[in-house]
Formats: structure tokens, sequence, C-alpha cells
């Protein structure tokens, strides 16, 4: 696909292009210099980025694109993407759309493909080891800077994040706090709570789903959290795409066992973030969504 057809998320080129290059920038403890926070405004608009999931089958990579508030699809690459643990969309810019992509292998490699001040670049690998984690993801700028930073949850339980500068590189790993092994699923890609800085979702692994909300401080970028309710554990994914739904505010997906999508639309409300869910798609118990 690409951001010439469908202009949301990076599409299948970006995400291939990460696996070409050949500047080895950073390890998970130790990267390149710190780019600095508020460095400009944090995003803006809510991001609404494409769904990636690899056939558990035939291991090919397919995509899903926002057509409205359903969801399109691409013809999957005919590549084994065997190797592929998550692809993670940033919108550096601001404007919704995304301008890069973190890819994260298997085997621990991580590796970036994105644009710098509208120009495509190609980065390639940001470092190894990143399978110490047990989950990656980007809520967005942690710190108030342009670039959307990464967070990873460790198999101790201890979570740890990275600021990002705009071609991808990543400052040295920092604490954020010990305690998250209590939960087995963490997602969130943009603003839940209607204050413009990026928030999570944590589901524990009793079924409760929390809430920790950003504070915009990157040394301490997540609120105590607060609870969302009950009975999450009726899904085997959760994940965010931003806003799915294109109505301004960000959303989560749920996906039961049976293969069923769920949306819990936002609210933007903190005290209740999401809207009863609706049903999105169904076959899904085929792919490992990324």
């Amino acid at each position: 696909m690409g951001f010439a057809r469908h202009g949301r998320g990076p599409g299948r080129a970006l995400a291939a292009a990460v696996a070409v290059g050949t500047a080895v920038l950073g390890l998970p403890g130790t990267a390149a210099a710190a780019p600095g926070d508020a460095s400009g405004a944090a995003a803006t608009v809510a991001p609404r980025f494409n769904l990636y999931g690899v056939h558990k089958r035939t291991h090919v990579l397919w995509e899903w694109y926002h057509d409205g508030p359903y969801l399109g699809i691409d013809a999957p690459t005919p590549e084994d993407r065997s190797d592929l643990a998550d692809i993670i969309t940033v919108d550096n810019n601001g404007n919704g759309y995304g301008e890069g992509a973190w890819t994260l292998h298997k085997n621990g490699r991580l590796d970036y493909a994105g644009s710098v001040d509208g120009r495509r670049q190609t980065v390639g690998p940001v470092g190894k080891g990143w399978n110490i984690y047990a989950e990656v993801l980007s809520p967005g700028s942690l710190g108030g800077a342009k670039e959307a930073d990464l967070i990873g949850r460790d198999t101790a339980g201890v979570l740890w994040s990275y600021l990002s500068h705009p071609d991808g590189r990543l400052t040295p790993r920092m604490r954020v706090g010990g305690g998250w092994g209590r939960y087995d699923q963490l997602a969130g890609q943009g603003d839940l709570t209607g204050d413009g800085r990026p928030d999570i979702v944590a589901r524990d692994r009793t079924g409760v789903l929390w809430l920790y909300r950003g504070t915009g401080d990157y040394k301490a970028p997540f609120a105590s959290r607060t609870r969302v309710g009950g009975g999450w554990n009726a899904y085997d994914r959760l994940l965010s795409l931003g806003d799915d739904d294109g109505d301004g505010r960000v959303d989560l997906l749920a996906r039961k066992p049976t293969g069923q999508l769920l949306r819990y639309p936002g609210t933007g409300d903190a005290a209740k973030p999401f809207k009863p869910p609706v049903a999105y798609a169904s076959g899904m118990d085929r792919f490992n969504l990324l």
C-alpha cells in the first residue's frame, strides 16, 4: 500500500524498508545522546494507523487500512514474515498520518524507516537485544517533543522508556518503574483522556483494565492508575491504532479467541474512557496481530 494510496500509516513499502538499512544506531541499554524534551509541539491530531497481521499458516504479512469507519484490506505480501514480532507506526509531526515505523523482529532486532522533514529516509537497524522485553509499544511523545517515543516491559516486570530522535534513533533507556509484571497486556497510541498527552491501558491477570494517564514529563511519564473495569480477560489481544473510527478520539481494539475483533470507541473522558464495544471484523484469530 503506502503513503500515496491511502494516506494513513507507512504501508508495506515503509515497513519492508527497515530490513535493508545498514547503520547500527543503538542497543536497548545504550544509544545516541538525548534529543531533549519539549523540542516542539506534541501531536494535536489523533493518529490513525493501519493494522498489520502475520497469517499463522502462510506466514505472509497482511495489512488493513481505514475505509471510513471500516477496515479495507490490501493483498498480502508473498514473503514469509514469521520473523516479525511487531510493527510500531508513529506520527511525528502531529498531522494524524504515519511518517515512520519501528519493526521489531523475534530475534531482538529493531529497525526503523521513516520520513524526516518530508524526505523518505531509511535508517535501518536501530539496535539488537530487544527480545529482553515481553512487550514494546509507542504511546506517543512522552515528554512533549514532536517525536513519538517507545516503552518496553521486560520479563522481570520493569517498564522502561526511550526517547526518540527524528530519524528513529533512541536515547539510553530510562526506568519508569517496577511491578508491571502484574499485567499481561499493554495498549495505547495517543490521548485517551482529552488532555493532549498520550496514555496507556494495562490489563491485569484477573482481567481488570487500568488506565495510566500521561503526565507530559518523560522522567515520570504516567500518573497513578485508575480502574476502567473488569471482564477484559474475555479477549486474547488488546491493541490500539489510534483514532480507529475517525471521530477524532483514540479508540481501543479487542479480539476474542473466536476471532471477532471489537472496537471500543474512545470518549476522551478519563472517568469513562470507552463507549460500549461495536463489532468490527471477524476471522482475525487466523493472524498474529501486530
